[in-house]
């Protein structure tokens, strides 16, 4: 059996979600099914109708139910955050042990790394559970440990930033 190949996109540049949510569209032009699972952003988009227009090809799942950013809330938050950040994470594992999409993107999912949310185990233990789907993560940083577990990292820079008006 064919292991699906694992991309992590990383940085401190703007625009590793937006390069995996392009891949995403490309994966689903050429008739594969993506699910993308986010982290640390809140609800992020979810809610939102051009997203709800993408499915069933393209399915975006968040956990998390604060609103808020995750470094921002209460210490009492945070714990609450991290059993739906693990429920995600167990949802992930599920897609990847049934194959039930093409491609998994985990967006931020190097974050939880960071934030010491996760263990470098857990993410292990995690894409050992993939068959022939292909994984994308993506986050700022990223250990030695971690990157030898890609076939492909992409680091992202800014080189120039302006605010679009």
């Amino acid at each position: 059996m064919n292991r699906g190949n694992i991309y992590i996109y990383t940085g401190d540049g703007r625009g590793k979600s937006p390069a995996a949510w392009g891949r995403a569209m490309q994966a689903a032009a050429e008739g594969r099914s993506v699910v993308i699972i986010q982290f640390l952003k809140g609800k992020g988009i979810a809610d939102s109708a051009f997203v709800r227009r993408m499915e069933p090809e393209i399915r975006l799942f968040h956990f998390e139910k604060s609103d808020e950013n995750y470094m921002e809330l209460s210490e009492d938050k945070k714990k609450e955050e991290c059993v739906n950040i693990r429920n995600g994470l167990g949802y992930a594992k599920k897609v990847l042990s049934v194959a039930e999409c093409d491609l998994l993107i985990l967006d931020e999912v190097l974050g939880l790394v960071e934030k010491e949310i996760i263990t470098v185990d857990d993410l292990k233990e995690l894409l050992e559970s993939r068959r022939e789907t292909d994984v994308i993560m993506t986050g700022s940083s990223m250990s030695d440990e971690i990157c030898v577990l890609a076939d492909e990292v992409s680091k992202i820079e800014t080189v120039k930033f302006k605010v679009w008006n």
